[in-house]
């Protein structure tokens, strides 16, 4: 079976052919989105203003984009399935740049504070906001029948159709096949999805790509492409970025306290069903580690996988084996002051991990044929991700600024929803428009939702600062 069908191509509305593909006339019109500019101004792993060296959304969604592009011509290169076959490269492209569209100012602080103050109105997340964006919020499209604001008139139907993408491509960011309810419990943790809103284009993906009876768990394999790009990339380019800023070198990573260490493993680690003991954890940082220090580091790892002797020994044993040995600390040092030695580093570990990738193909339905890490893989990039959450995400460095963040977005919230002709014109005209609350309430929470980290901060600045923006500057 082809892993691309005529329903692939469909989109909700119709418009004369060119001569570019579908996939790639897609791909176009997300570059050229406002939504897609704005990721320049959003934060990645360090607040924007610290520096113009740090990754931002932008850049790191265009590292997340050439990993799954990578990916996929690999596949498309040893994968019998696949020789006449292939994997479309514009999809899986589109997919890596467009998979955090939807996140709000401050990172997953703004998320959640988002959507607790939308869990009466259907809550929000960043990849539910990222499929309404592409599919409902950009102003590319809408049908021929509504009004200027993109809503029909007699039926109060909403007609906008964003980017109107086709639906294999707008099913290459579905990460999370699980509808949000509408209302949830004001305690409720956040829930990853899609909202009630776009259920019905949900309906339509699922038919459209995996047929009209399909009843089954959904992610197409640009999707999974994608997921793991991105996974490789936190892992890894983060990671580069928390050496740079002095944050870390290898040793801390490899002499981590053993509260860290577990406090790791059992938030991250264990609701994921992952075996991993203290013993196993610092084994795996070695082995990623190993080559940078070319003293042993190996020879050591297979002695301490041998021996069986008690962690607390191992650990001692590591800690003496590092402080015997000051290259070992030099080494690390140089990791981090050297752009040649970090850039290295995260060229070889990317490099391992796509190699650590397995293909299934689904033969009933192509388009569904899944990839993932294999299990050693997997746990280095795991290892690699929580150590940056934990040591870098959570360090009292970060909290004050992202305690900020979360003042800054609910107050422009609750302002906002007191004193809704404080909207843009355009997003006033649709609050207008759509009557109920909870319509309302999520028009707010676009607008929201929308603003860069900086954008939130003069927007703040204008209702709470002794020394506010000009007027003459717009809101939009």
């Amino acid at each position: 079976m082809n892993l691309y069908k005529p329903g692939d191509f469909k989109r909700e509305s119709s418009f004369p052919d060119d001569y570019r593909s579908p996939f790639r006339r897609d791909f176009g019109r997300l570059v050229h989105s406002p939504s897609f500019r704005r990721l320049k101004c959003k934060t990645q792993l360090f607040p924007e203003i610290e520096s113009d060296f740090f990754r931002n959304r932008l850049s790191h969604s265009i590292e997340v984009a050439q990993i799954a592009k990578s990916i996929a011509i690999k596949l498309n290169s040893k994968e019998a399935s696949l020789k006449n076959n292939p994997i479309n490269l514009d999809i899986v492209e589109f997919a890596g740049l467009a998979h955090d569209l939807g996140h709000p100012p401050f990172g997953h602080t703004g998320e959640k504070i988002l959507d607790d103050c939308m869990k009466k109105f259907g809550g929000f997340e960043g990849n539910a906001q990222t499929l309404r964006i592409l599919s409902k919020l950009e102003k590319k499209q809408k049908r021929n029948n509504s009004n200027t604001i993109g809503f029909n008139e007699a039926t109060k139907a909403d007609e906008r159709l964003g980017l109107n993408l086709t639906y294999r491509t707008l099913a290459s960011i579905l990460k999370y096949d699980n509808l949000i309810q509408k209302e949830r419990n004001v305690k409720d943790t956040l829930k990853k999805g899609y909202y009630y809103s776009e259920k019905n284009l949900i309906k339509q993906i699922k038919q459209n790509i995996a047929g009209k009876n399909f009843d089954g768990p959904f992610k197409t394999i640009e999707c999974s492409i994608m997921d793991i790009a991105d996974d490789i990339a936190y892992s890894t380019y983060d990671l580069e970025d928390c050496f740079k800023a002095k944050f870390s070198s290898p040793l801390d990573l490899l002499s981590l306290d053993e509260k860290v260490i577990k406090k790791i493993i059992n938030e991250k680690f264990t609701p994921k069903g992952l075996s991993v003991s203290i013993k196993t954890f610092r084994l795996y940082i070695l082995q990623i580690f190993a080559e940078i220090f070319e003293l042993g580091f190996k020879s050591l790892i297979d002695s301490l996988k041998k021996t069986g002797l008690k962690e607390a020994y191992i650990d001692k044993t590591v800690l003496k084996y590092i402080e015997s040995n000051i290259s070992s600390y030099l080494a690390s040092k140089e990791v981090c002051n050297n752009g040649y030695n970090r850039v290295g580093l995260t060229s070889s570990l990317v490099n391992e991990f796509i190699n650590g990738i397995e293909f299934k193909y689904n033969a009933q339905i192509p388009a569904l044929s899944g990839v993932k890490l294999k299990e050693d893989t997997k746990m280095s990039v795991e290892i690699l991700k929580q150590y940056t959450y934990e040591i870098v995400i959570n360090s009292p460095m970060l909290k004050i600024p992202t305690y900020r963040g979360k003042e800054i977005v609910k107050q422009i919230f609750e302002i906002i929803s007191d004193n809704p002709e404080l909207l843009p014109d355009d997003f006033r005209d649709i609050y207008n428009f759509v009557k109920t609350e909870d319509k309302q309430k999520r028009v707010i929470c676009d607008f929201i939702s929308g603003m860069t980290d900086r954008y939130s901060i003069e927007f703040f600045g204008r209702l709470f600062s002794e020394t506010p923006e000009t007027i003459f500057k717009p809101i939009y």
